[in-house]
């Protein structure tokens, strides 16, 4: 492994990625979740567990993911699926977010690893109602397509933060990652801002590797830690979290990661920042959008796992 340390100022012109979910579309307008502060009258949400997958959209006709690549999915996957649009997560079970991250951009439609995967449907965006209403049609949307794999998530309401955590706290033992809270009388809104409120034991985010530091001691000939710069520019070193097999291999310089942490130093960087995982690709797909990231881009279709 080559230890290079600081920032690449590659510019990759193109790029082509050659796995089966490569056929270009454009970005679903997907509803994005914010975080919650605590500060929310619960008895206007609902609440419902956050499914550690890739987000599937289904248009109708295909399914997307969340930067607005085709994914190619087994005919007899989607036979039943509506030809209106549905909105969710492809799972295939806790702790097996890379399964999914792996099938979604590499396998074909025949590999029998899809039947490992459920889709998990969480919103109609075809419709115009409110959530309060959306709830019971999704059920009944889910019912009828009749395929095991097709599932309706759990939608239900907590009386106060006492039974808020209570609810996360049965999520995280059996291996879950949050909850989302949902404004039932919100209508389904694209980006950020939608009613949206995710709720863990820590924070997330996402950030560029610019550099990679050596290890000593045990760790010598292998990575150490990151440098890596978030979209606002502030840049760190993140040193927790690896395996030995990740810092024999770690993610290379102008790829994203994502990381937990909890609150931020008082000079605005994250504290006790820990690596959770590679993302599939580049950037989440709003912070390209907004042009806040310039630098190397990865070769694959960003994908988050929260959908944040």
């Amino acid at each position: 492994m080559k230890h290079i340390v600081g920032a690449v100022s590659i510019t990759l012109a193109a790029f082509v990625f050659a796995g089966p979910a490569a056929e270009a579309a454009s970005p679903p307008p997907v509803e994005l979740v914010d975080v919650y502060q605590g500060h929310a009258d619960l008895s206007q949400y609902w609440v419902s567990e956050k499914y550690d997958g890739v987000r599937g959209y289904w248009d109708g006709q295909r399914m997307l993911t969340r930067g607005g690549s085709v994914i190619a999915l087994p005919a007899w996957f989607t036979a039943d699926l509506p030809d209106t649009p549905m909105d969710g997560e492809l799972w295939a079970g806790y702790g097996r977010f890379s399964d999914a991250s792996t099938l979604v951009r590499t396998a074909g439609p025949d590999d029998p690893r899809w039947h490992e995967i459920s889709y998990r449907v969480f919103d109609l965006p075809g419709r115009t109602d409110d959530f309060n209403d959306r709830v019971p049609a999704i059920r009944r949307v889910v019912s009828r397509i009749d395929d095991p794999w097709v599932v309706a998530i759990r939608q239900f309401h907590v009386a106060n933060d006492e039974a808020l955590r209570s609810a996360l706290k049965k999520v995280l033992a059996k291996g879950g990652e949050g909850l989302v809270l949902h404004r039932g009388s919100r209508d389904y809104t694209a980006g950020r801002h939608a009613g949206l409120l995710k709720v863990k034991p820590y924070q997330d985010a996402e950030a560029r590797v610019v550099g990679i530091h050596p290890g000593h001691g045990r760790l010598k000939g292998m990575m150490g830690s990151l440098e890596v710069r978030m979209p606002d520019g502030r840049q760190f070193a993140i040193g927790t979290g690896f395996s030995d097999d990740q810092r024999a291999d770690p993610p290379p310089i102008g790829s994203w990661i994502t990381f937990r942490y909890q609150g931020k130093t008082a000079t605005g960087l994250p504290r006790f920042a820990r690596f959770l995982r590679r993302r599939p690709g580049g950037p989440p797909p709003e912070v390209t959008a907004e042009g806040r990231v310039s630098g190397p881009a990865s070769p694959q279709d960003g994908e988050s796992d929260d959908g944040a």
